[in-house]
């Protein structure tokens, strides 16, 4: 019994692990076309892809935006130690594994849509749009995997925790606190603000994927049954679409 309590628990981590990868490849695809839009990326790639760009030009180490992304990952980590100390859980190193897929997949689908041409003005709208829009679906999926968290909700939730502060409060604090360093960094490094990484893009991302997000998470149950179904040798793709279609009652 014990041995296949075991065995259920892997193949269930395994199964709920392959969803979030799935759930993390849309968030990166969204953020990938906002960055291609040329109208400001979303608030999470917009420091990294500032020093992507300084990159470039020999400003900074030649890293791409993945890598970069990868590398703010772990510094978020690693304040959060610093701001939870004893209380900090190591479970939660986990995040630098989701931190480093996040920056990986971003790369993957940097590469997968570089002939995307966004000359336009119609072009751009249409990539910052769908970009946005298969964000929210991502991060809605993401958050009904319900792993550790990501490190930008990570930092957020270990500042909320220390000032005793809403959690609402603190991300867009966190947020914004990405927002201006990003802005900081576009100065230091082309003497302009670069509206390509902060532009209106940016807030109509910080604004519409939170409402993706809410309206995604209220008609997803069948990503719940999903997550709640168990593969194994004799149920293949034929049986877990009978069981998303017609579920147990």
């Amino acid at each position: 019994m014990e041995k296949s309590n075991l065995k259920d628990k892997i193949i269930s981590f395994v199964w709920q692990h392959l969803l979030l990868l799935i759930s993390l490849y849309l968030m990166t695809l969204g953020v990938v076309l906002c960055i291609k839009s040329d109208l400001g990326s979303s608030v999470i790639s917009s420091l990294p892809l500032s020093f992507s760009i300084a990159g470039a030009s020999s400003m900074v180490p030649a890293w791409s935006v993945g890598g970069y992304t990868i590398a703010m990952n772990f510094v978020l980590v690693f304040f959060q130690i610093l701001i939870l100390r004893k209380r900090f859980d190591l479970v939660q190193l986990f995040q630098l594994v989701i931190g480093l897929a996040f920056g990986w997949l971003i790369d993957l689908n940097m590469y997968l849509t570089s002939a995307l041409d966004c000359s336009t003005l119609m072009a751009k709208i249409l990539a910052q749009l769908g970009g946005c829009t298969i964000m929210g679906i991502g991060i809605a999926f993401e958050v009904k995997c319900g792993s550790v968290t990501m490190p930008g909700e990570g930092i957020t939730v270990a500042i909320s925790r220390v000032t005793g502060q809403p959690f609402p409060k603190m991300k867009i604090l966190v947020d914004t606190t990405l927002v201006v360093l990003a802005v900081v960094s576009s100065y230091i490094f082309f003497g302009v603000w670069a509206w390509n990484i902060i532009g209106p893009g940016t807030l109509f991302a910080m604004i519409y994927v939170g409402l993706v997000v809410r309206f995604v998470a209220s008609h997803i149950r069948w990503f719940e049954r999903m997550l709640a179904y168990r593969p194994g040798f004799r149920r293949y793709v034929y049986g877990l679409a009978r069981f998303i279609k017609y579920p147990t009652r």
